[in-house]
């Protein structure tokens, strides 16, 4: 089960970081782009190429520091099928450097669209007569924007296959507040779709401390309403984006964990991946091993483990 996985993880290294893998090409060791231009030409191949060798470096370097890594569709997608076999790759490389994988697609639709994505990233697609995983990830984040209906499908695959998902309850952005702070009957959207996701979460019938594979993506830059969600959803693990760029502080994460420790992995992706102190320099790898090791040190400080 994922949620079994993920304790294991966090506890085997003692980290609670996700390493948000949002590859910019821009942004990608000089070294790297050339190469990979040499080989393609400026090309969607090149970019593919690119984005796969930079992603196994930097998977290789923080895996001592981190239990799972979050690769983010649409910096693939953009490149089209190149993008998408480096996304692949990723998932492969990092499995084989014992790291789960958060797929951070945001994936919604109507319940028969809702069970194709299901089988895509957390399931198995039917070919003809058999049944294949396709892109063999751990966990996907999941918009509830269509209502419950679209979720049932995405839920009911978490049990059939054991994979999670992380349905945006409060997502990082400023304009989260839009649509996800309006109070309906006494309740914010937020507060409702969380307690939509407890009413499944409860027929699992899970004991204090054990955790369900429907999580909830809860961004840090809203710590006050964390604290509330949190004590909605005793069972489910906390995606927590938003530290750093974004303007969330690790100083405010104590309130999406549980007293265990647990209950939430806090993603960092510029931050670690693309920090200003690696740009042309050629120790880069070694200063993305020290910015997620310094993270997991900071993380496990304020939440006392």
């Amino acid at each position: 089960m994922f949620a079994q996985k993920l304790v294991a993880a966090i506890l085997d290294k003692n980290s609670r970081v996700c390493v948000g893998l949002d590859p910019r090409l821009d942004l990608l060791p000089e070294i790297i782009k050339q190469n990979a231009i040499n080989k393609y030409g400026e090309t969607l191949e090149a970019a593919g190429e690119a984005i796969k060798n930079f992603n196994r470096e930097v998977i290789a370097a923080v895996a001592p520091f981190v239990p799972v890594i979050k690769p983010q569709l649409a910096f693939y997608e953009q490149y089209g099928v190149p993008g998408l076999m480096a996304f692949d790759d990723a998932v492969r490389f990092a499995h084989e450097h014992g790291l789960l994988v958060l797929a951070d697609a945001k994936r919604g639709d109507i319940d028969s669209t809702a069970q194709a994505y299901a089988n895509a990233f957390i399931g198995q697609s039917k070919v003809f007569s058999s049944k294949t995983s396709v892109f063999n990830v751990d966990a996907v984040t999941i918009n509830p924007f269509l209502g419950e209906d679209s979720l049932a499908p995405l839920i009911k695959t978490t049990q059939e296959f054991g994979n999670g998902i992380f349905v945006l309850v409060k997502t990082s952005n400023p304009g989260s507040k839009d649509l996800q702070d309006l109070v309906v009957d006494g309740e914010t959207i937020s507060e409702r779709l969380a307690k939509m996701l407890q009413q499944h979460i409860q027929q699992e019938k899970l004991s204090v401390g054990e955790y369900s594979n429907v999580g909830a993506v809860v961004g840090a830059t809203f710590p006050k309403q964390a604290a509330v969600l949190r004590k909605l959803l005793p069972n489910s693990f906390f995606l927590v984006p938003g530290v750093g760029a974004q303007g969330g502080s690790v100083q405010d994460i104590r309130v999406f964990f549980q007293r265990n420790g647990l209950g939430a992995i806090v993603n960092s992706s510029r931050g670690i991946v693309f920090p200003s102190e690696a740009n042309g320099q050629k120790n880069y790898l070694e200063v993305i091993a020290q910015k997620a090791k310094g993270l997991r040190d900071e993380i496990n400080t304020v939440v006392g483990v």
